[in-house]
């Protein structure tokens, strides 16, 4: 187990009383985002050494309630100590969830990005339906979504749709749904109700607060500049003010269509290019230790991971975990947490 972290108190508690510190700092709100910033990490620390005493507190109680159990004989006080054991037994697997989640970058906000494969209007109504699936999630995480990004399908669906999760840990409950996802069912669109194999593939990247040291050649860059589809109004539909980049060297491309401004929409599409090429190279070292080290288990953007079969029976399928159930509808309404944390566990 990897304790270190937050069950590290003593660290916890000196880092809270420098964050209360700096909050009351006169000028602490001339730079909105930095305060921002440093509120997100004084909320967190704050969660952390209350979880840390309301742990002492529980074992504690139970010390307590199992004394006094073999003091008296009756059932009542034997079934208090096993409910105050119980608690303390849910309370110490919540903190060893979180305790997997030590990444660099796992207490970050996401970026997640989902794209239609092959397959036509087929594929881009699989896309739509993963994308209501991620942002079910997100509202009974109480986390808030912002759409940066959609391209619509000619007849349904998505082409494509990016959109900001912000919510503590948000990455790391995330970051490993990266990669391809496949839906088997049959079609709505296919009048002789044939069965259609559906692909869709899901990018996470860190929305990385902090200014990032990535050099971008200008001559390696293309902008491209477009009219924003969906809802927004008049303006969205009128004016070329969504941005696109490519970034030559990687491949990446990023678009940013949200603010109603060219400008906004470019410094905003360059942050997140730069989060992506940071986070990329961070992986391309992280794989060659893999394979130094001889590790077998990786999780590339390409891998398929999951299958969703509607028909000619029910079930979702984890193919890294094994993990599965029955339970198709209450998944695509967002109850994907049993397959993020066992990911999550065998790493």
């Amino acid at each position: 187990m990897r304790f270190g972290g937050i069950f590290d108190a003593p660290a916890k508690e000196i880092r809270l009383k420098e964050l209360e510190a700096a909050s009351q700092a006169p000028d602490f709100w001339n730079n909105q985002e930095q305060a921002q910033t440093v509120l997100r990490e004084q909320n967190s620390c704050k969660k952390a050494v209350e979880a840390i005493h309301n742990l002492d507190s529980l074992y504690s109680d139970v010390e307590t309630a199992l004394e006094l159990a073999a003091e008296e004989s009756g059932n009542e006080l034997l079934e208090e100590a096993n409910q105050t054991l119980r608690n303390l037994t849910t309370a110490l697997e919540e903190q060893e969830f979180f305790c997997k989640m030590d990444g660099e970058f796992d207490s970050q906000n996401a970026i997640l990005e989902i794209n239609s494969g092959a397959g036509g209007t087929e594929a881009q109504d699989w896309a739509e339906m993963l994308l209501r699936m991620y942002l079910r999630w997100a509202e009974k995480k109480k986390f808030k979504v912002e759409q940066l990004e959609c391209t619509a399908g000619e007849e349904a669906g998505i082409k494509s749709s990016t959109i900001l999760i912000t919510g503590e840990y948000a990455y790391g409950y995330l970051r490993l749904e990266q990669g391809v996802h496949r839906l088997v069912r049959i079609s709505p669109f296919d009048s002789n109700a044939r069965r259609h194999t559906s692909f869709a593939s899901v990018a996470v990247t860190p929305d990385i607060e902090e200014d990032i040291e990535v050099d971008i050649d200008e001559g390696d860059l293309r902008v491209d500049t477009y009219r924003a589809s969906g809802a927004g109004g008049q303006h969205v539909n009128k004016t070329d003010s969504a941005v696109r980049l490519t970034h030559t060297p990687t491949g990446l491309v990023v678009a940013c269509q949200n603010e109603r401004s060219q400008h906004k929409n470019k410094d905003r599409a360059m942050k997140l290019l730069k989060a992506k090429i940071y986070e990329l190279r961070v992986r391309e070292q992280q794989e060659k230790m893999d394979d130094i080290k001889g590790e077998r288990k990786k999780i590339d953007f390409g891998s398929q991971i999951r299958s969703y079969v509607m028909q000619p029976y029910q079930m979702v399928k984890d193919l890294r975990t094994n993990h599965e159930t029955s339970n198709v509808d209450g998944v695509l309404d967002g109850e994907i947490d049993p397959f993020i944390e066992k990911a999550l566990y065998d790493l």
